[in-house]
């Protein structure tokens, strides 16, 4: 029996053989539930078809709950499903609460997916709870009271908080508040040569702050690694104050020295105008002699016994000048 136009009615039942077996394959992971049912991990096959219609790809369901069921965890798969359409990352999860179990460190499913949302690793979380970690902090420069800048490098030793993961601060804060930490406990020293001699006793200052507070990290020793001497700073303070001081009393100087200028050059300015004016008189006495001769209150007799007697009194002041010598 053919259909008009020569097609047979066999390829299209075929056809849609093909596309029931594809669809199935696709909708049902046989393999997976096959796999999950070995396992004895009970995963329905409707289930396995909400997953492929919610978009959520089964294996990455299936085979951490696998895992966890082999591990002794129960995780129901709605849960696991849950935390995938939250955007975290499932089998990081579960790996995690595997390493947390076989640690005896108490964590549940939803601490570890509220830390896995949080943007948090929360596998490695979790093995630096289990093998704590050393933080090399930079070096910190600080001045002893006697004016001697020491150099320090520590190491701290942390490990992970699971309680305070969430929220807590990172290793950056736990770095910086063991720097002031230093730089507080070499400040408050005495000499230098203190902290030279029991460089633990920074460590011992610093560790009893208590500056894990806040952070998602628990420090267990905070040990100095290296101590160095540097600059003299009380020293170059000194020089310095002491530069600064001789620029001051020499711009002093130099403003006193011009204000004597200054005076000198206006007491030349007044001798200079009171010789002028001595000048100016002494032009206006031979106009007054001839004004004196012409009115007769000067007579010539008069003018030779006045020359007389400056003549005479240049003699004594001569005379005097050479007894004197």
């Amino acid at each position: 029996m053919t259909l008009p136009g020569g097609v047979s009615p066999y390829i299209g039942i075929i056809v849609l053989i093909i596309l029931f077996i594809f669809l199935f394959v696709y909708l049902i992971p046989v393999r997976l539930w096959i796999a999950a049912l070995s396992s004895g991990v009970s995963v329905g096959i409707f289930s396995l078809i909400g997953m492929r219609l919610r978009r959520v790809p089964p294996n990455q369901i299936v085979l951490p709950k696998i895992k966890a069921a082999k591990a002794g965890l129960q995780i129901e798969t709605d849960t696991l499903e849950a935390h995938y359409l939250a955007g975290g990352h499932v089998d990081q999860v579960v790996n995690a609460l595997i390493a947390a179990a076989k640690a005896n460190i108490e964590l549940n499913f939803g601490r570890a997916a509220a830390i896995d949302l949080a943007g948090r690793d929360v596998l490695h979380a979790v093995q630096m709870s289990v093998l704590p970690k050393v933080i090399t902090c930079p070096e910190v420069v600080a001045v002893a009271k006697d004016g001697i800048e020491v150099k320090a490098i520590a190491r701290i030793t942390v490990r992970t908080n699971i309680d305070r993961l969430v929220g807590g601060a990172t290793e950056e804060t736990v770095v910086a508040r063991v720097g002031e930490g230093i730089v507080t406990t070499i400040g408050s020293s005495d000499v230098h040569k203190a902290v030279l001699e029991n460089p633990d006793m920074i460590s011992k200052t610093v560790l009893n702050k208590g500056l894990d507070a806040g952070t998602a990290f628990e420090i267990l020793s905070i040990d100095i690694a290296d101590v160095n001497i540097g600059k003299n700073i009380g020293a170059q303070l000194q020089t310095d104050q002491a530069e600064a001081d001789k620029k001051i009393a020499q711009a002093k100087a130099e403003e006193r020295r011009a204000i004597a200028v200054a005076a000198e050059q206006e007491m030349i300015a007044r001798v200079q105008e009171m010789r002028a004016k001595v000048v100016e008189a002494e032009a206006q006495i031979p106009l007054a002699m001839a004004e004196a001769f012409r009115s007769g209150n000067l007579g010539i007799m008069d003018y030779y016994r006045m020359k007389n007697i400056m003549a005479d009194t240049d003699m004594r002041d001569s005379i005097s000048k050479k007894t004197k010598e």
